[in-house]
C-alpha cells in the first residue's frame, strides 16, 4: 500500500463503537453525558476516543470553556460516522423487507427453450411482490449448468438437473417435444407415421450441448434411424423460420412453436411415440443459501408455475409411453 499515509491506513481499523463515542461527545460536549447516552462508563468512552484519535493520527477533540468541541479533523471523522450510520439504517430496512419477502434480488437462469414462458412466470410473481428485483439469464443447458456450478444463480429453470450438482428439484409441469414441418409437407396430413418414414428427411437441429439436441439424438437411436442432419442453429426462432422456408423438419419443444401452430404456419407430424414428454423443473443447489424472496419465488413456481406453460400441447395427443416421462 505504498503512497497511503499511515493515518489513512490505520483509519481502516476504526470501529463503530469509537465513532458512536465521538458522535455522542459532539452532541453533549461532555464525556459524562456521552457515557450516559451510550450506557458505558466514563473511562470506557475516554478509551474509545483515545483509540479513535490514534487511528486517525490527528487530534479530534479539544477542550474549551464551552465543553468538548470537535476539531476540523474530528468533524471529518464525524461525517464518516453519519454516512456509516445511514448505511446501517438502509441495510436494516432492506434486510427487514427481504425477511418479509417484500424486497430483494433474485437471479434466475433458464435454458433458451424456456424463454417462451419464463417472462410470464416472472410477471405473475412480480404482481405479488412488485419490489423484488429479478435478473434473468438465458443460455443453453451447458451454460446454465456452469452458472449453477459457479453459484451465480439462485435457481434455474430447465429439464434434467446437472448430474454433478446436488439439487433441490421443484416440479413445474410437463414438457412435450414434437417434430414440426411446413404445412405443405408430404406427411403433414398423415396419421400414425412410423419413425422409419423419417429416415429420408433433413433435420434442422439445435447446437451440441442443447438439451433438445440430446433428446432428439436419443429418439433417433431408439428408433434405429439415421436421418440427414442439416443446419445446426443456436436459436429456436431461426430453426422455426428455416422449417417454414422448407429447408427441413425439426424436433423441438412444443412450447417453442405455440404461436406458429396456432397460426398454421407450422404443423406437427403425427409420429408414433410422439410427443415425448419430459418435465420442467426449478432447480436450486442444495448448498446455496436462498434468501426469503428467492424461496418465495420457488414456492410460487411449484404451486402455480404450470399455469404459465403454453397451452399448445393440449391439442396434441399427449400420451405417456412407459418410461417416457423422465427428466430431460
Amino acid at each position: 500500500m505504498e503512497g497511503v499515509p499511515m493515518a489513512g491506513r490505520l483509519l481502516r481499523e476504526l470501529t463503530i463503537r469509537q465513532l458512536r463515542a465521538l458522535a455522542a461527545v459532539q452532541k453533549h460536549r461532555s464525556v459524562t453525558a456521552a457515557s450516559k447516552q451510550l450506557y458505558l462508563t466514563q473511562p470506557a468512552v475516554t478509551l474509545q476516543l483515545r483509540n479513535l484519535q490514534a487511528v486517525a493520527g490527528l487530534p479530534l477533540i479539544q477542550r474549551t470553556g464551552d465543553g468538548m468541541l470537535l476539531t476540523d479533523a474530528g468533524r471529518e471523522v464525524l461525517a464518516l460516522a453519519d454516512r456509516i450510520e445511514a448505511a446501517i439504517t438502509d441495510c436494516e430496512t432492506t434486510l427487514e423487507m427481504m425477511a418479509g419477502k417484500t424486497a430483494g434480488r433474485i437471479s434466475i437462469g433458464a435454458v433458451s427453450t424456456a424463454k417462451y414462458f419464463v417472462p410470464f412466470m416472472i410477471s405473475g410473481f412480480s404482481k405479488l411482490y412488485p419490489n423484488v428485483e429479478i435478473t434473468l439469464s438465458i443460455g443453453n443447458r451447458q451454460e446454465v449448468g456452469e452458472a449453477l456450478r459457479g453459484y451465480d444463480l439462485d435457481f434455474a429453470i430447465m429439464g434434467r438437473p446437472p448430474a454433478d450438482i446436488d439439487m433441490n428439484v421443484h416440479l413445474i409441469g410437463d414438457h412435450p417435444h414434437v417434430i414440426i414441418a411446413p404445412t405443405a409437407h408430404r406427411l403433414a396430413r398423415k396419421s400414425s407415421i412410423a419413425p422409419r418414414e423419417l429416415a429420408g428427411e433433413t433435420f434442422l437441429t439445435r447446437e451440441p450441448g442443447s438439451g433438445t439436441r440430446g433428446l432428439m439424438e436419443q429418439l433417433f437411436e431408439t428408433s434405429g434411424i439415421r436421418p440427414k442432419i442439416g443446419l445446426a442453429m443456436s436459436s429456436n426462432e431461426t430453426i422455426k423460420q428455416a422449417v417454414i422456408a422448407g429447408l427441413g423438419i425439426a424436433f423441438l419443444s412444443a412450447h417453442t412453436v405455440a404461436t406458429e401452430l396456432d397460426e398454421r404456419r407450422l404443423v406437427t407430424l403425427d409420429v408414433d411415440g410422439l410427443p415425448i414428454v419430459r418435465q420442467w423443473f426449478a432447480l436450486a443447489r442444495k448448498d446455496k443459501v436462498l434468501l426469503p424472496p428467492a424461496q418465495a419465488m420457488l414456492d410460487f413456481l411449484s404451486a402455480k408455475g404450470r399455469q404459465f406453460l403454453p397451452r399448445t400441447h393440449r391439442r396434441l395427443r399427449l400420451t405417456r409411453p412407459s418410461g417416457r416421462a423422465k427428466r430431460a
